[in-house]
């Protein structure tokens, strides 16, 4: 398990994790909407709902809850799907939120060495107020996705 993060553009956000797993199942997480409700979201958020059309053209909407915070739902449409490899989507909150712009996720997913390396980009950010706050919030997301990919890794 190894979590690295590179140094960033002020508008944009960089996280790298590698995960002692194959990629396709790192994919699987990524890709299916039943693992995606058993990881997804910061270390004190659960995600109840995760609806997901996961096709070029396709959207996503989903819905993270804490009780400290309520519920906070997101979405976005999927610009391209390269299987193993790439996900790029575009990324909004919804009203209410106080979020009031969208950005672009970029995960790329690459087998090194028997282990898979993901690298999420998330810009523009209107400023890095905004980056810092979203990096706090993925950073736990990622960390939470990779013990839950390890630990599928683990019992296959």
């Amino acid at each position: 398990m190894l979590a690295r993060t590179e140094k960033m553009a002020d508008d944009e956000l960089v996280i790298e994790r590698v995960f002692d797993a194959p990629v396709a199942l790192v994919w699987r997480i990524w890709s299916d909407p039943e693992h995606l409700k058993r990881w997804f979201g910061p270390a004190d958020f659960t995600c109840p709902v995760f609806e997901l059309d996961f096709r070029e053209g396709g959207t996503y909407r989903a819905m993270i809850h804490a009780d400290k915070y309520g519920d906070s739902w997101f979405g976005g449409t999927f610009a391209q799907i390269r299987p193993n490899e790439k996900i790029v989507m575009s990324f909004a909150w919804e009203e209410g939120s106080g979020e009031t712009h969208d950005t672009t996720i970029t995960v790329t997913f690459a087998e090194k060495d028997g282990r898979t390396v993901q690298r999420f980009r998330q810009a523009p950010f209107p400023d890095v107020e905004s980056r810092d706050s979203h990096y706090d919030g993925w950073s736990e997301c990622l960390d939470k996705g990779l013990a839950y990919g390890e630990r599928l890794a683990g019992e296959a």
